[in-house]
């Protein structure tokens, strides 16, 4: 054994744990210990008094972050420096997220992407294709020259590259009107993991797309029209399927916290997953950045484009988590089910990430009682957080 961290309260994932210890083995937890029955030489780390230890957070929808987009730069060089400035505010696992684009560039991110999961440590869990499959009418900032329906070709290269990522390491955010159910149970059946989103689909439509398979939604009520009365849509087709997991930007702008709180109501907490949609400025102090040649204007706590349109957001996971105590009155063992065990568990990768317990990956947040990051392994590797002294 490596390493044992002691002086923390402990949130397993279930439950909270007073005078315990994890001991760290490589980049496996190896055991809890009552912290009356540590092993003998074994270095220790004694963390600060009252801070939280808890399962690193797991980011299914990172468009960049420290001054990169990757759409711009799909390279290894981009996943390194995302990595590191989402992990200052609790991010041990990412999906980076290639939005609408040529294919050449989904190729490009897909082969990052492909290097980065053979190291364990590298902080990248797969890959999240958002687009190009989706409405022309809810495209958003997404580049409408660049959506299209798939073709025959598409449906082989897509259920290709799923298959050499892994089961649950590709995630596809499409519109159920522009696919058919066949394409749906085919990137299913390849180990896709498929969401629905910039879709104009009525309720009817989407729950067929779920019963194909279609297992998530997208940054829920975002790029899909409004519940209305007589059409509920997407957003309400989505609420009202139970087994679907729903992401939400938790940041008070891309949905008011009421209509979340009604989501909350409707249908718990159960299944919905804290989400950044982050974007280049994340973790910079940049006021700007480059969107398909088009500048992008970060104006208080918002990222627009020129004519005013949401481009990505601004927040970063610690601020999601403190957001869903704060706006929506969550516990916060909710709300960090959340930002880890839920986003684990759709992934399937709930036997590895997600918990703090025998045989987890070593991929932990350390939060002062205030909820700052104060560190993170990854891994079992240590880095100072953005709260940290």
């Amino acid at each position: 054994m490596r390493e044992i961290l002691t002086g923390a309260r402990i949130f397993t994932g279930t439950d909270w744990l007073d005078d315990q210890a994890v001991g760290l083995d490589g980049g496996r937890i190896a055991a809890l210990y009552p912290v009356t029955e540590l092993p003998a030489g074994v270095p220790q780390r004694a963390l600060p008094a009252g801070s939280l230890l808890v399962p690193g957070f797991i980011d299914i929808q990172v468009n960049g972050g420290g001054g990169v987009l990757l759409n711009e730069t799909p390279t290894a060089a981009a996943l390194e420096t995302m990595v590191a400035a989402h992990r200052r505010f609790g991010t041990t696992g990412m999906l980076p997220t290639v939005i609408t684009d040529t294919p050449e560039v989904t190729e490009q991110a897909a082969a990052a992407v492909q290097a980065a999961l053979r190291h364990s440590g590298s902080g990248v869990l797969g890959l999240h294709l958002e687009g190009p499959f989706i409405s022309p009418a809810r495209r958003g900032c997404h580049a409408e020259r660049f959506v299209r329906t798939p073709t025959a070709a598409d449906r082989r290269q897509m259920a290709d590259l799923a298959r050499s990522l892994g089961p649950g390491r590709l995630l596809m955010t499409l519109a159920p009107e522009q696919v058919d159910d066949a394409f749906i149970r085919a990137m299913v059946a390849a180990g896709a993991v498929i969401s629905g989103g910039h879709s104009a689909a009525g309720a009817e439509r989407t729950r067929q797309a779920v019963a194909a398979g279609l297992s998530c939604f997208t940054h829920l009520f975002n790029a899909m029209p409004p519940v209305a009365g007589r059409e509920p849509g997407i957003a309400g087709a989505a609420i009202l399927s139970p087994q679907a997991w729903c992401g939400i930007i938790c940041d008070g702008v891309h949905v008011d916290p009421l209509t979340l709180r009604l989501v909350l109501a409707a249908r718990g907490a159960e299944r919905l997953i804290l989400v950044t949609d982050a974007m280049p400025p994340v973790g910079t102090g940049a006021d700007h950045f480059l969107l398909y040649g088009e500048r992008i204007l970060r104006r208080d706590g918002r990222l627009v484009t020129e004519a005013g349109v949401l481009a990505g957001a601004d927040i970063d996971m610690a601020s999601c988590v403190r957001n869903a105590v704060s706006l929506l009155g969550l516990p916060l063992e909710t709300a960090l089910r959340m930002a880890s065990l839920h986003p684990a568990m759709l992934l399937g990768q709930d036997r590895q990430r997600g918990r703090i317990g025998p045989g987890f990956a070593a991929d932990l947040t350390l939060l002062s009682p205030d909820l700052a990051v104060l560190g993170t392994w990854i891994g079992g590797d240590w880095a100072a957080g953005d709260g940290h002294d």
